[in-house]
């Protein structure tokens, strides 16, 4: 380390720090570069967290496995990967929200995934296509059209999503929607 407060800098942060497990490592983190961090200078971060319990499953039992190497700002880096982590995860319970009929929750998920990742236009467009599945074509239309005003890509890329399937949208619903990207 630069300096020898460090260790004690991150011990503060850590255990000031609110949040998940996850909030205080990265405070730490933070507070160790805050205080000098490695005396080679700023390289990589990471941060991975598990289950307290193994299931077996590997893949279930890493709930957050993120690293950046070679960087110029591998924390600042870290800390919006797991930003963009925990908007993924609010995408996921959006989708299991429609899966189980539940729109409003799907609604709430999708949104706080959006707030998370305001340019990420995967999560608007995601939200858009969940909405429409569950019927909520109208619901969708404005969404749809904020995306595809973004990039002309998410229109070509929509009727190829219902020849397999995961657009399930009458022709006439998916004409409403193209017609946004006009």
């Amino acid at each position: 380390m630069e300096r020898d407060t460090v260790w004690d800098a991150m011990a503060a942060a850590y255990e000031s720090a609110r949040g998940d497990l996850a909030d205080r490592l990265m405070a730490a983190l933070e507070a160790a570069q805050a205080e000098g961090g490695d005396i080679r200078g700023m390289q990589s971060a990471a941060l991975l967290v598990v289950a307290g319990e193994a299931t077996g499953r590997p893949w279930e039992d890493r709930l957050i496995d993120l690293r950046v190497d070679d960087d110029p700002d591998p924390v600042g880096e870290l800390k919006r990967l797991l930003t963009l982590h925990r908007a993924y995860e609010h995408m996921n319970a959006g989708d299991k929200a429609i899966e189980t009929g539940d729109v409003a929750g799907a609604r709430r998920e999708y949104g706080a995934a959006e707030r998370l990742a305001p340019g990420n236009l995967e999560m608007s467009y995601w939200h858009a296509v969940a909405l429409a599945n569950a019927g909520e074509v109208e619901a969708s239309l404005g969404v749809f059209e904020r995306v595809f005003a973004a990039g002309s890509n998410w229109a070509t890329l929509t009727p190829r999503l219902v020849q397999v399937h995961l657009l399930e949208v009458s022709p006439a619903d998916l004409d409403r929607i193209l017609a946004r990207a006009r």
